[in-house]
């Protein structure tokens, strides 16, 4: 673990609990800190980066030459010594380069001649991301003891093979490599995307103008070198008659990992957090608990929650704490709020609000729809956060009379769809 990061942990929640009461939250912030900057030799990486070179990308004809700059200021921005290799994606995938279709080191020489093969990019074909992302596996599966990562562009929707083709693709991709997704313009599908992101545990982002995707694609590859430790899980191991009921991220994007849970013992789950540099992450814990009745109001250790590195039921245990509960008739220990825990069901509240009204819109349910994007930029405006409230005031009109309507702006919608589940922007609760 020489050059990786240090592990923290730090726990929230009320300890105390009305009598009878059976649901416990807690708030673990997870920070990794120390110089990533030297990065030690099993830290190296291994990067694919898929380009859409789908008919669509030519019009107009700048997505394509965005794209083709964009791809190349990635490349220019991989560490020496890091893997690569770069897919062309159409109704099928094909590697540009290198042209054995097996990654290759970046040095001054594999970066001049990639570059010079995605020069020679043509838009063409239709758009199989299934096909795209199974390239992607074949060609970073082989090399486990690197940290492995994609990036996807794509600026349509995935129309040349089936849904359930693209889900199987995700079901072989899930835990091989973490990948990054794009769209660039308005005609693309923000679920089909997330879903790409969301089970490979990445990013998903809007370039709503050509000429801003090189320096997206620039700070996507920085944060990818800025990785130093990989497959990094967070392990609850519950006991005294409890039980996980949920857990979610919620920084600095809301992500629920309650489906994803491997089971590694005896009351005892892992729950996957991707690759870490310096950086910090939050989960939300929801636990169901059964009062002891022999001793209704001791304090017990609810469960113990860890973050490792997954081998087997052991694992390396990088940093661990406890959530813990106390049953008590004293309404005011009961009834107090802790400040984080309010923090990020907030927040999930918020999002939950915007995915309820877009969903509504797309449906026609104008009525459903304007009510819940009302209740969204109220817990924005809540809580403070400026940005959520300002894309929300880009889909809802309040005029000055009271009157809410709904505006006609795709693009604003996207956007809002794209940015409802980062907390990133407002900032980690305090703290950490």
């Amino acid at each position: 673990m020489s050059g990786a990061p240090t592990f923290t942990i730090e726990i929230n929640q009320n300890e105390f609990i009305a009598m009878g009461g059976h649901e416990v939250h807690a708030v673990a912030h997870i920070r990794a800190s120390g110089d990533t900057g030297g990065m030690p030799a099993n830290a190296r990486g291994a990067e694919v980066i898929m380009v859409d070179t789908s008919g669509s990308m030519d019009f107009p004809p700048t997505k394509l030459k965005a794209a083709k700059q964009a791809t190349k200021a990635a490349i220019d921005t991989l560490r020496d010594g890091t893997l690569f290799a770069v897919v062309s994606g159409t109704g099928m995938a094909t590697v540009v380069y290198p042209y054995d279709e097996k990654l290759v080191a970046a040095d001054d020489r594999t970066r001049k001649e990639a570059k010079r093969e995605v020069d020679k990019l043509r838009a063409r074909g239709g758009t199989a991301m299934g096909q795209w992302l199974r390239m992607a596996r074949q060609l970073l599966k082989p090399h486990s003891d690197l940290i492995r990562h994609a990036i996807l562009l794509t600026d349509g929707k995935n129309e040349s093979e089936t849904a359930q083709d693209l889900q199987d693709a995700l079901d072989a991709c899930e835990g091989v490599f973490v990948c990054d997704c794009r769209g660039i313009g308005l005609d693309w599908h923000v679920d089909e995307v997330r879903k790409i992101s969301t089970t490979l545990l990445g990013d998903i982002g809007l370039v709503k103008q050509p000429a801003d995707l090189a320096e997206d694609f620039t700070k996507m590859m920085e944060n990818a070198m800025g990785k130093s430790v990989a497959d990094v899980a967070l392990r609850v191991r519950t006991i005294s008659n409890a039980r996980v009921k949920y857990i979610k991220q919620t920084y600095p994007v809301i992500d629920d990992l309650s489906a994803r849970r491997t089971e590694v013992g005896t009351g005892s789950g892992d729950y996957p957090t991707g690759s870490w540099g310096g950086e910090s992450k939050h989960y939300h814990v929801c636990l169901e608990v059964e009062p002891d009745e022999a001793f209704p109001r001791g304090r017990r250790r609810l469960c113990q929650i860890s973050v490792v590195l997954p081998d087997g039921a052991s694992g390396i245990e990088l940093a661990k704490g406890g959530v813990f509960a106390e049953w008590t008739d004293d309404e005011e220990l009961s009834t107090r709020i802790n400040h984080e825990v309010a923090k990020v069901t907030g927040r999930e509240e918020l999002a939950n609000a915007v995915q309820e009204g877009l969903r509504a819109r797309k449906e026609g349910d104008e009525y459903t729809a304007t009510a819940s994007l009302v209740k969204a930029l109220e817990l924005a405006n809540e809580a403070g956060d400026e940005h959520t409230a300002r894309l929300i005031g880009r889909v809802v009109e309040v005029e000055s009379d009271g009157t809410i309507r709904l505006r006609n702006n795709n693009e604003a919608e996207m956007e809002l769809d794209v940015e409802s589940h980062k907390t990133a922007r407002v900032g980690p609760p305090s703290g950490m």
